[in-house]
């Protein structure tokens, strides 16, 4: 009954695994099985998370578990490469894109944050071997992520900068101004290619940082990553689901609000066709 860990069949250990994370009921898979469903085999999933397309989670950090809307994700990837016969590059791009109207807008952060991450690694005297073995990614990507030739994930740069000692907001240029007044044209930007976009609406604060998400339809953390801390989510517009510790899944709507402990794995996405917009603020500072 013995296998890979990640092979074909599960182990009573990852049957295990998959049960304390919700098992059927809240539709988890292991890597054997959502290949099996795919028509794919267990090492081109592993090759699609080593090069950045999807983050599943991890049980007790060992065992990969694979939820619906990844699922609906790796369908997407999969008719991508096989009918549009795209490669990985293309396959981001399209992933990465919007639907949402470019209205006027602060300008995107340009900050080579590729070489702060390498700079950063550097300083503390880690490898990228153990750098990438901390951030849950593979070593291959995270070099490519310091050469600029790929873009982390909001789950995978919190995970590098709790490995580094310091936040994500750290790896982007601060807001030009100082003081209390922020306008909107002043402020720092980050975007994902998965279709995040987060807007720093404060700076100088060390007991809080606010900032404005707005969140493509199927965008998201691609992953789950925890931290120090509280966090409070008030939805502007649109639809945001979050999970966190993967036991407790929660739709958002506009209007609601949501509060919650960063220890706890969090990760979140957009399942709707329309942008959706969110005052999200932490404290103290740790994002």
């Amino acid at each position: 009954m013995a296998a890979d860990r990640d092979g074909g069949r599960t182990r009573p250990a990852a049957r295990a695994a998959v049960a304390g994370a919700g098992g059927g009921r809240f539709g988890f898979l292991t890597v054997g099985q959502t290949a099996r469903i795919l028509g794919v085999s267990p090492s081109t999933l592993r090759l699609w998370e080593s090069v950045g397309l999807i983050a599943p989670t991890r049980s007790g950090g060992r065992y990969r578990l694979y939820g619906p809307e990844l699922i609906k994700l790796l369908k997407r990837i999969k008719y991508l490469r096989d009918v549009k016969q795209l490669n990985v590059p293309g396959i981001k791009h399209v992933l990465g894109r919007t639907t949402t109207d470019q209205k006027r807008r602060p300008p995107r952060d340009v900050s080579q944050f590729g070489p702060k991450l390498r700079r950063m690694r550097l300083k503390r005297n880690l490898s990228l071997t153990e750098a990438a073995r901390r951030a849950q990614v593979s070593t291959g990507f995270l070099s490519a992520v310091e050469r600029q030739r790929a873009n982390a994930s909001v789950a995978t740069l919190q995970r590098l900068a709790s490995a580094y000692g310091t936040t994500v907001s750290a790896l982007f240029n601060r807001p030009r101004v100082s003081g209390r007044l922020i306008r909107p044209a002043d402020r720092r930007v980050l975007e994902t290619e998965s279709g995040v976009r987060m807007e720093f609406l404060s700076t100088g604060t060390t007991m809080l940082e606010s900032m404005l998400f707005r969140v493509g339809p199927g965008g998201g953390s691609d992953g789950s990553y925890a931290h120090q801390g509280e966090e409070f989510i008030y939805m502007v517009s649109g639809t945001l689901e979050i999970w966190l510790d993967e036991l407790e899944g929660t739709t958002l709507h506009a209007g609601d609000s949501f509060w919650f402990e960063s220890t706890l794995g969090h990760r979140w996405f957009n399942p709707s066709k329309e942008e959706a917009v969110l005052l999200w603020i932490n404290t103290p500072p740790t994002f």
